[in-house]
């Protein structure tokens, strides 16, 4: 299972505290996140993209395996092989199976294909009953897995 990496998770949960700042995020991406993270340096064109009840965001690069490692640290294995990279896109339902992450079938399953122009990441839900956690107790939920799609944030 993959373990946190504190960039994105940070970024994560900033946007489920502060809602200007999740308006932000998913509005301006690039920019916040450098301000947000003081990335003087930070040149990738980032979309991030909301999970919600009806919902569901997967990431994929169909060409190579094109990744915010700013955010996410180093791009798992799966990631770059070229069975995820081609199946993804057409049967995302079968491959989040793979991982463990069943989707009910009401809800839709958005692929989006990262390019070396625009990285993706996904802003996953906020797992039910986690209202009144602090920031420090919310941070390691949060897991690069999820911020991919392939996984929810599990409490």
């Amino acid at each position: 299972m993959a373990g946190t990496n504190s960039k994105g998770a940070e970024l994560v949960v900033e946007a489920w505290l502060n809602p200007t700042f999740k308006e932000n995020l998913l509005k301006d991406p690039t920019n916040t996140i450098k301000q947000f993270l003081n990335f003087n340096d930070f040149s990738t064109n980032m979309c991030v993209v909301e999970s919600t009840d009806d919902i569901h965001n997967l990431i994929v690069c169909t060409l190579c395996s094109c990744y915010p490692r700013q955010l996410l640290g180093l791009p798992p294995g799966w990631y770059k092989s070229r069975s995820y990279r081609t199946r993804a896109p057409r049967n995302p339902r079968q491959v989040l199976k793979e991982f463990g992450t069943e989707i009910p079938e009401h809800v839709k399953i958005q692929v989006h294909d990262s390019t070396a122009d625009l990285r993706y990441l996904v802003l996953p839900r906020r797992p039910k009953g986690t209202e009144n956690w602090s920031r420090e107790q919310l941070i390691p939920l949060v897991t690069r897995d999820a911020m991919i799609g392939v996984s929810k944030v599990k409490l």
